[in-house]
Order: C-alpha cells, then sequence, then structure tokens
C-alpha cells in the first residue's frame, strides 16, 4: 500500500500483500501444529526436547482458541465460508470469532456489507446457521 493509503480492515484495506495471502483459522493451524508434534513424538522419545517454547507457546494458544476441534468439522467451516466470496481475511475472522448474529458477524466484519458485493442480512444469516449447526454436531 502507498504510505498515502490508510490500512482499513473494515473497508478491506489491509494491503495487497494480504489481500492475495493465505490465511489459516486457529482450527486449521491447531491441526498442522499437532500433526507437526505427532511426528516429533514418533521420532524423539522426549518430543518436548525438539520442540521450542514459542512452537509449545503456539501450539496451547491455537488449542485454547479454536472453536472446532474434529477435522472433518474444520473442513466443512472453510468450505461453508468459502461459498460466500469471502476474502481469506473475512473468512479466517469469522471462522476464528462465530458470531452468533447478523449484527455481530457485521460489526466484526463490516466489510460484508460494503458497496458492490455487499451480503444480504439473509445471506449472512444463513452462513451463520450453517456454521452453528457444524460446532453442534462436532
Amino acid at each position: 500500500m502507498s504510505g498515502e493509503e490508510e490500512e482499513n480492515a473494515a473497508e478491506l484495506k489491509i494491503g495487497d500483500e494480504f489481500l492475495k495471502a493465505k490465511c489459516l483459522m486457529n482450527c486449521e493451524v491447531s491441526l498442522i501444529l499437532e500433526h507437526k508434534f505427532e511426528q516429533l513424538q514418533q521420532v524423539s522419545e522426549d518430543p518436548m526436547n525438539q520442540v521450542s517454547q514459542v512452537f509449545e507457546k503456539s501450539l496451547q494458544y491455537v488449542k485454547r482458541f479454536s472453536r472446532y476441534k474434529n477435522p472433518d468439522a474444520v473442513r466443512q467451516v472453510r468450505e461453508i465460508l468459502s461459498r460466500h466470496q469471502l476474502t481469506e481475511f473475512e473468512l479466517c475472522v469469522l471462522g476464528n470469532l462465530c458470531p452468533e448474529t447478523v449484527e455481530e458477524a457485521v460489526a466484526m466484519v463490516p466489510s460484508l456489507k460494503t458497496k458492490g458485493r455487499a451480503h444480504d442480512d439473509e445471506a449472512i444469516e444463513k452462513m451463520l446457521n450453517d456454521l452453528s449447526l457444524v460446532k453442534r454436531f462436532e
């Protein structure tokens, strides 16, 4: 972004590098780190010797703040959110924070209502209902 243009996540002015980047929800990062930890366990008798403090703290953080634990549920969440033409940034915010109402979703991700690509309340409500079903049956 140019120095004159101010970043604003509400308007999706987050820089081209972030708009093009693949974002991961906490639950996806958790699955990746858990898989890596399991690999380390197989290689070493004491995997904690192989794991840095940063790795350990990161794993604890994403486990604590992951809304979905089951790998199938994680896949379903990404599929549901992907159907709604969300940017990666929007997808991850909604997947991580799991708003329960349209008002909460729009407050967390104001760009859902921006001009030219506004999602109507019914579409947002359906998306949130689909996410709550995944959580309920996880």
